[in-house]
């Protein structure tokens, strides 16, 4: 499906972090209509691999389902969000593959955008 722009909300989480884990993204069009909703269960994992995991998720299904020129990511992780922008290093280990595999998916898109925005507002969007 061709889109002008694809507007994802992603969120991840873990219980007790690091504890049992899951990713949930929803994407729509440029006029708000929503084209899909998925989850996915990710075991033991920390929030922030959940985070980067739903991202991961997103850029794939976008890839199999969508022909975008303009992804624009809303997530409520500013760690993530900065990471993904170029503002933040990347120093912890564990997330460094998660944040190379982002940026080698994002090369299957002409434009990429990441926003923050606050848990209340990614909540209403994705429940």
């Amino acid at each position: 499906m061709k889109l002008d722009k694809l507007i994802i909300f992603c969120d991840g989480g873990a219980a007790n972090n690091p504890g049992p884990a899951a990713a949930g993204v929803v994407f729509y069009n440029s006029n708000g209509k929503k084209l899909l909703q998925i989850s996915k269960y990710l075991s033991l994992q920390t929030n922030n691999h959940a985070e980067y995991q739903a991202v991961i998720l997103a850029l794939k299904t976008a890839q199999l389902k969508f022909d975008p020129e303009v992804i624009e990511f809303y997530l409520d992780s500013q760690l993530v969000v900065e990471q993904l922008s170029g503002n933040y290093k990347v120093k912890n280990q564990g997330l460094k593959p998660l944040h190379l595999e982002v940026k080698k998916l994002q090369l299957n898109f002409p434009l990429v955008f990441y926003h923050h925005i606050t848990r209340e507002k990614i909540n209403s969007q994705i429940v």
